[in-house]
C-alpha cells in the first residue's frame, strides 16, 4: 500500500490519501488560494491612498471519490469528515512528503454528490468536495 498523505491529526487516524492493489482513495482538482487586505483612504482632492493591512487565510479545495469497490467505506470516510466539521478540529495536511500550510486547516465544508447505492440503500460511490481554510495558533 503507498500512502500519499492525510487528511488528520495524525496518518492513523486522519482521511487517508491511499493507492493499494484493494484501496484506491486519491484526491483530485486540489485548488489552494489566498488573498490579502486592503484599506481604501479617501483623501479630499487627491487620489485614495491604498494601505496593506493584512491576510486572509488561505483556503484549499479538492475533490475525492469514494468506492466501495475499490475498498472503501463511503459513508466511514464521510463521517470522519462530519465530525472534523462539526467539533472544528485543527487538521495536518501532508501530501508526499509536504506539510501544506503554516499550521493546520479546518474543514469549512463538504458537499457528497452520491453517484451509486447498493440494493440496500447504503452509499456505492460518492464524489465529495472539501473545502478547508487555514488555522493559524497564535505563535504565527
Amino acid at each position: 500500500m503507498a500512502v500519499i498523505g492525510y487528511l488528520g491529526t495524525s496518518a492513523e487516524e486522519g482521511l487517508l490519501f491511499q493507492v493499494s492493489s484493494k484501496t484506491v482513495e486519491t484526491l483530485k482538482n486540489m485548488t489552494w488560494s489566498g488573498s490579502a487586505r486592503y484599506a481604501v483612504h479617501q483623501r479630499h482632492l487627491t487620489h485614495a491612498l491604498t494601505e496593506f493591512v493584512g491576510l486572509d487565510p488561505d483556503k484549499i479545495t479538492f475533490d475525492i471519490t469514494f468506492l466501495a469497490e475499490l475498498g472503501v467505506n463511503p459513508m466511514d470516510e464521510v463521517t470522519k469528515l462530519w465530525k472534523y466539521k462539526r467539533e472544528g478540529t485543527a487538521l495536518q495536511l501532508v501530501l508526499g512528503e509536504h506539510g501544506y500550510g503554516k499550521y493546520r486547516w479546518t474543514v469549512v465544508s463538504f458537499k457528497i454528490k452520491v453517484e451509486y447505492t447498493d440494493v440496500n440503500g447504503d452509499i456505492y460511490a460518492s464524489t465529495v468536495s472539501v473545502s478547508l481554510q487555514e488555522y493559524l495558533s497564535k505563535d504565527f
